[in-house]
């Protein structure tokens, strides 16, 4: 059976020689076979194909992404890849950035770069954008590299400019998603902002949204104008943002997802109808992970001894970094307790949420005896959380 199961092995590994076999254990079984194919393209390199060891030679890849890399691109001399990575140096990409964007698109390095490269990056050059931000930009999308510059990349910002009004706030939505130029705009983000109009959300709110989060509106219309509804059964106010920021809650996670996030706050002890009033009051609070509501929950309410119940109607401190705001100024806060630094009727829920300016003057610096010895206190943890 074990000589069987052996030559069932080798047949399927046709790759491997005599001359280079892989280890065999004593019983006919390949020792580690997962090791086969690295052992493969490290060691045979006369049967690899040429693009294998070009991609782990000159751009540092691994055998087996190189090995799945070349069934996308075919070469058997340098020149031409040699002509797209040193074009890319030239126009400051790094190294690892010319890496990560052959290895998501590994069909670029047969492309004439001259013809099919440099038209799109002097194209955003010409409106302003430095070259370090181009490489970023292009290394996190090759796909804009793929896409037609007359066809989809001028009639995409020559849109987005339109609808936002401005050509310095379509370059500012386009460093945010720049992906949103490989997409039709037509049909995804024309309907959805359509029907934010139908429903009576002012143009100035969806603006501010286009510019600021253009990834809300890259999604089927269909399920957008759902979850438009869905947020109007709710109660929520079209010319409010919070409605807008409700759309974007409801739709950016699935039914299984938002129960979830419905059970992890009726596990410290809210009804069903108080963690829809918590999201009514500040939608972000269904938008952040299940582990944040949980560290955020027990930081107020174990460390701090805040009333769950008092939570829900202050459900912003959800959107608030455990890291950057709570625990920093928690620390603060257990000093200044501890040496009755406090009004009784202190509310610590404005402590947390009020702006760093106002915090430092009337909890830190008010205080002239302990102010060193909290601001040096509140900067190191600030400083431990980066």
């Amino acid at each position: 059976m074990f000589n069987c199961l052996y030559k069932t092995i080798l047949n399927g590994e046709k790759h491997i020689t005599s001359r280079s076999p892989t280890p065999i254990h004593k019983l006919g079984f390949l020792q580690n076979p997962s090791l086969s194919l690295k052992y493969y393209v490290s060691s045979t390199s006369s049967q690899q194909p040429f693009a294998v060891s070009y991609l782990i030679n000159s751009l540092g890849f691994t055998p087996e992404t190189a090995l799945s890399a070349s069934k996308y691109v075919h070469f058997e001399t340098p020149e031409k890849a040699d002509v797209v990575v040193k074009f890319l140096k030239n126009h400051g990409f790094s190294q690892t950035q010319i890496s990560n964007l052959i290895r998501r698109c590994p069909g670029l390095l047969k492309s004439n770069p001259e013809k099919t490269l440099l038209p799109k990056m002097e194209f955003f050059s010409s409106k302003g954008i430095p070259s370090p931000d181009l490489a970023k930009m292009f290394s996190g999308f090759p796909d804009l590299f793929r896409r037609s510059l007359e066809k989809q990349i001028i009639p995409s910002f020559d849109l987005f400019k339109s609808l936002l009004q401005s050509e310095d706030k379509t370059l500012q939505a386009l460093q945010r998603c720049p992906g949103m130029f490989t997409y039709s705009l037509e049909t995804y983000v024309v309907p959805n902002i359509n029907t934010l109009r139908e429903s009576g959300v002012p143009e100035s709110f969806i603006i501010s949204i286009l510019q600021k989060q253009p990834r809300a509106f890259r999604v089927n219309p269909v399920q957008f104008r759902e979850a438009v509804e869905k947020v109007k059964e709710m109660g929520f106010n079209p010319s409010t943002m919070k409605f807008t920021t409700a759309v974007h809650a409801v739709r950016s996670m699935s039914k299984s997802t938002w129960e979830r996030k419905f059970n992890v706050y009726k596990k410290w002890g809210w009804t069903e109808d108080e963690v829809s009033m918590a999201f009514r009051i500040q939608p972000w609070c269904m938008t952040v992970s299940e582990e944040k509501i949980m560290r955020v929950m027990d930081f107020l309410v174990n460390n701090m001894g805040m009333e769950s119940s008092l939570i829900k109607k202050h459900s912003v401190l959800f959107s608030l970094s455990l890291e950057k705001r709570l625990i920093p100024r928690g620390l603060v806060l257990q000093v200044l307790l501890s040496k009755g630094l406090v009004k009784k009727n202190f509310q610590m829920h404005a402590y947390f949420e009020c702006p760093e300016k106002t915090f430092l003057q009337k909890f830190v610096m008010i205080h002239e005896d302990e102010a060193s010895e909290l601001l040096k206190l509140y900067k190191g943890s600030l400083d431990s959380s980066k």
